[in-house]
């Protein structure tokens, strides 16, 4: 198919041009690669969950903060040494060696239930990590306007790969065995760091793009102000700087705050969840066929959002109002449980808040961190994406057990969320408004560095 058909195709879904059709698929098929890799593994993280016994759940959990907080220095350290190119494979080829090291030791069968335990920690921090990396990456290679209309498509491919890993584990997981699914993600992430490879090469035509709209010099303009391409300068800095950042500067900390909020009403609405289907069934395979409905319609709900109108609303709207969706979204959904605490309505507001969260605000969340310098994108994106979300789980968790503890009913904790969703919906709106002062002076900036 020749790259004028392939990108009128792809202009009836998504606001792309010509020039950046080769980055947009590269950029899908890498998130493709990514969580379906992740949605292979995960079956075999509850699984292990199990064999490491239910009951110490709670201190798996607690150990996958712990490793989180020794991760993120490490991996801050790599990035002040290495260039993009290098230490963003390097990631994904560590964590491949660790799926390697797994199925050996799952092979041979030794120390299994410790295995079992390690294991569960591992693909928790894998998750969000190897996530965080990528939209690093993203908005690092993307300028903010592009990321406005190409985020949600971007989006797309890791929802596809989101239904496509449990697909894969269905078919594979009898005549392969469980364990052997683990090469099946090894060779995923593969696939994911050619993807990236891939990407580094059509990096230049974005840059050059993003200068053209932005009017800061000519379509197809040598880069004059950037001798050093980002792909091979190294970021620098301290191996602690994210968490500095984040302290420092008020837009950094708004964002973290953000991403608390989330945390904490996810995690309300989750105990939320669990209490009404255990009140509505006790049939372990009643409440199963309950959550894959959610599942089922979340993902169908999310990819069509994502395909068809994602960058259609941020362009239209930008990022802070559609970054306010989610909040919103929970303010009417914790107010209707408080009206209607029944089955119907958390399934309906679980399904409803997961599309809003991967569909629209996600990708609006993403293109804040376009306008930060790069050491910000990977730094400070690393810390509030890994330890700030799993950090506000547990803070979350123990709030709601204490909430419950003091006697406050289900309704009760709903309504009292309410008003918290409110000030979370404020804060999207000041990110946003904030997200686009920096937009206009960058823009301004690189104009003057151009004339």
């Amino acid at each position: 198919m020749s790259g004028s058909v392939l990108h009128r195709r792809l202009a009836r879904v998504v606001a792309v041009r010509p020039v950046e059709v080769r980055a947009l698929l590269w950029s899908f098929a890498y998130f493709f690669c990514l969580l379906a890799g992740y949605y292979v593994l995960r079956p075999l993280r509850d699984e292990m969950g199990i064999a490491g016994g239910v009951r110490n759940l709670p201190w798996l959990f607690t150990a996958t903060f712990i490793v989180m907080l020794a991760v993120v220095p490490v991996f801050g350290a790599v990035v002040a040494r290495l260039p993009r190119r290098r230490f963003i494979p390097l990631v994904y080829h560590f964590f491949v060696a660790n799926i390697a090291i797994f199925w050996l030791l799952l092979t041979l069968d030794i120390g299994k239930l410790q295995v079992a335990r390690a294991f569960f920690v591992w693909i928790s921090v894998f998750n969000l990590f190897a996530v965080s990396v990528f939209w690093s990456f993203m908005a690092d290679l993307y300028a903010s306007e592009q990321g406005k209309r190409l985020f949600g498509f971007i989006a797309a491919g890791g929802s596809a790969g989101a239904l496509a890993g449990p697909t894969l584990t269905v078919w594979l997981a009898a005549p392969l065995g469980p364990v052997n699914l683990l090469i099946v993600a090894a060779l995923l992430l593969e696939a994911a760091v050619l993807c990236a490879l891939r990407l580094e090469s059509a990096a230049p035509q974005l840059r050059t793009e993003a200068r053209a709209a932005s009017g800061a010099a000519p379509a197809g303009a040598p880069d004059a102000a950037a001798p050093e391409p980002p792909e091979a300068a190294e970021i620098g800095g301290d191996w602690l700087a994210g968490i500095y950042m984040v302290l420092r500067s008020p837009y950094l900390a708004g964002i973290a705050l953000w991403v608390a909020l989330l945390s904490l009403a996810g995690t309300f609405l989750y105990f939320q969840q669990a209490n009404i289907v255990a009140a509505a069934s006790d049939d372990p395979a009643v409440r199963t066929r309950i959550f894959a409905t959610i599942d089922f319609a979340t993902g169908i709900l999310t990819i069509i959002v994502q395909c068809f109108a994602t960058g259609r609303l941020i362009t239209r709207f930008g990022a802070g109002p559609a970054a306010a969706f989610l909040p919103f979204v929970f303010c009417l959904g914790f107010l209707a449980l408080w009206l209607t605490p029944m089955l119907w309505v958390v399934i309906a507001f679980q399904a409803a808040q997961r599309a809003a969260n991967f569909a629209i605000s996600n990708p609006a969340r993403e293109v804040l961190f376009t306008v930060l310098a790069r050491e910000e994108k990977y730094k400070a994106k690393n810390v509030i994406d890994i330890v700030v979300f799993r950090g506000g789980d547990a803070a979350s968790g123990w709030l709601f057990a204490l909430l419950r503890g003091s006697g406050l009913e289900l309704g009760a904790i709903s309504l009292a969320t309410v008003p918290v969703t409110a000030a979370w919906l404020a804060l999207a709106l000041a990110l946003g408004r904030a997200h686009e002062r920096r937009t206009r002076e960058s823009g301004r900036s690189t104009a003057d560095k151009h004339r």
